[in-house]
């Protein structure tokens, strides 16, 4: 185990730090929650927004973490979130200041975009699965479709760019959808990523064979446009990027499809993972947590958190196993465990 980084048995080391601000979200995504909503975490077992500033330090100054990506749930439902941002954006580790990113629904973030530029936030992820109200409003189970693309307007206006923005390709809901959104994106600068549909919604609900792949994300961007690979290294980076060349309906540009479950990058994964209710998770799929709450509340120090997470990220499996015969759901949804 290396002292002063987050290093796991097979030699990856954790750069990339996804903190869950909150368990709750505005909307019901289909692949994401039930339509019901689920139970949420109560507040006195969610971590206050200084807790959560003074781990994200442990992790930067301890830890050797060079980025913070803040999630949810939705993270704009936080009402700390720019206290948070602005405590993460003061903090100095051995690579400097962390870059400060937001990965967000969109909801809400034209009013609160300059607070959270001016806090130090550096970039955005907004999920966006259409760009047709009906279908959008049958995925996310709410019509808000428009305050979606205000969202993302005002990223965009705020000079956080570029823009990403995330979308799931769903069998028989909004393969439609594919070059559309590609189009957008392209015609406007925006960088756009096709996620694979993970086993991480509500139990008993992915099914393998429902999964749209990337290569059939690729063949429909195939079809519309002429694509070529982007050359070089792709390190830890989920998405592999693909050049777009221009034609006389869009100016070109890269999309990524990140495949997680039929082409997995755990060989190079370089993340770890902190729950809105302090508890550590070295993989997405991880079945084991450790929890930091209950060491940072019973007056454990700096270093005594930092081991912990040492000795958790230690224990980061060799790959989540989505393929295997035994593999089990995770008992948190995505919206529990933060993307």
């Amino acid at each position: 185990m290396l002292l002063g980084q987050l290093a796991d048995r097979y030699g990856r080391v954790a750069r990339d730090l996804r903190v869950s601000l909150t368990d709750r979200c505005n909307l019901r995504c289909s692949y994401c929650m039930p339509a019901e909503g689920l139970p949420w975490l109560p507040t006195e077992e969610t971590l206050t927004d200084d807790e959560v500033v003074r781990l994200i330090r442990v992790a930067v100054e301890h830890g050797g973490i060079t980025r913070v990506r803040f999630t949810g749930g939705e993270p704009l439902l936080r009402r700390g979130l720019e206290h948070i941002v602005a405590g993460a954006a003061s903090l100095v580790g051995s690579a400097g200041r962390p870059e400060l990113a937001l990965t967000t629904n969109g909801l809400g973030l034209d009013r609160r975009i300059g607070g959270l530029v001016r806090a130090g936030l550096d970039r955005v992820n907004v999920s966006l699965d259409s760009l047709d109200r009906a279908r959008y409003a049958q995925l996310a189970r709410r019509d808000r479709l428009d305050d979606v693309l205000a969202g993302i307007l005002a990223a965009d206006q705020a000079g956080l760019r570029p823009v990403k923005i995330n979308s799931v390709v769903l069998r028989g809901t909004n393969e439609q959808d594919v070059v559309p959104l590609a189009r957008f994106c392209l015609e406007r600068g925006y960088e756009l990523r096709f996620i694979e549909q993970m086993p991480l919604g509500p139990q008993g609900e992915w099914r393998r064979d429902d999964m749209v792949t990337a290569d059939e994300v690729l063949a429909m961007l195939g079809g519309a446009f002429t694509l070529s690979p982007v050359d070089g290294p792709r390190g830890p980076a989920p998405a592999a990027l693909w050049q777009v060349a221009p034609d006389t309906t869009q100016p070109g540009g890269r999309l990524g499809v990140i495949a997680s479950v039929t082409k997995p990058f755990c060989g190079g994964c370089d993340r770890t993972r902190l729950t809105a209710d302090g508890q550590i998770r070295s993989c997405l799929f991880s079945r084991q947590e450790t929890d930091l709450r209950a060491v940072l509340r019973g007056g454990g120090s700096d270093e005594d958190l930092a081991q912990a997470w040492r000795l958790a990220q230690w224990g980061k499996p060799p790959a989540h196993g989505i393929d295997e015969p035994g593999f089990h759901q995770p008992g948190r949804t995505m919206s529990a465990i933060g993307g």
